[in-house]
């Protein structure tokens, strides 16, 4: 008899014990690790090549009405430097190109052809972007410098007077950069550039000759520093 009232009560508390388990909450299942979006990282050193085609406007104060317009092709070289910050790039960039930009027109009454032309331009310029992820469009401005070369030539005199001055003045403008590599991007960019004027000469004769340019173009970079790739 006792020993079948030992087993009665184990059995109870055996039940019971398996009843208050089953009425305990579940565990919650463990969260999966939050996404962190991986982004393009502007971040660098870059060197590239670019070219375009340009064209421009042209004033000489000795013969007034006179518009020039010169145009051509322009091919050079890129360096420059990024940092990004979230999703804002920063950056400086610096550009020689070769230009084929000349025009002319007959003046002084058909007597004489009038010409500008230029055969190098320069910029150096502060860029700021934003990253979207590999697409990053900008505006940019800063400085901008050439030669300019204006020509009067009286072919019918067999004669003719030129003069030159390396012009410093400004630039403005935007585009879209794309990193389709690791490490290379490629852009398409418009600048306006304003180089101001400068006087022929010689003494007495003053002619004030003006040069400003649109350039369109595209470039193609390679970056060597900084990480590929960030976290937002």
């Amino acid at each position: 008899m006792r020993r079948v009232l030992l087993t009665s009560i184990s059995l109870l508390a055996f039940a019971a014990t398996a009843a208050v388990a089953a009425d305990l909450p579940r565990s919650m299942p463990a969260k999966a690790p939050a996404y962190v979006p991986v982004g393009y990282n502007w971040t660098g050193f870059y060197l590239g090549i670019n070219g375009g085609y340009g064209w421009g406007s042209s004033g000489w104060s000795l013969v007034p009405g006179t518009r020039i317009e010169p145009s051509g092709g322009l091919f050079g070289g890129t360096v420059g430097y990024n940092i990004q910050t979230g999703m804002i790039v920063l950056g400086v960039e610096g550009d020689f190109d070769w230009s084929g930009l000349s025009g002319s027109v007959s003046c002084a009454a058909g007597l004489a052809i009038c010409e500008t032309s230029s055969d190098w331009l320069a910029t150096f310029r502060g860029r700021i972007g934003y990253s979207f992820d590999r697409w990053m469009p900008y505006v940019t401005g800063g400085g901008a410098f050439a030669d300019v070369k204006a020509t009067a030539s009286a072919p019918l005199l067999g004669a003719a007077l030129s003069s030159s001055s390396t012009q410093a003045g400004w630039t403005l403008g935007g585009g879209v950069e794309f990193a389709f590599m690791s490490n290379w991007t490629a852009k398409v960019e418009y600048l306006h550039v304003d180089l101001g004027s400068f006087d022929t000469g010689p003494v007495p004769i003053v002619n004030n000759v003006n040069v400003r340019q649109d350039i369109v173009r595209a470039g193609l970079n390679y970056r060597f520093t900084g990480p590929t790739f960030n976290r937002y």
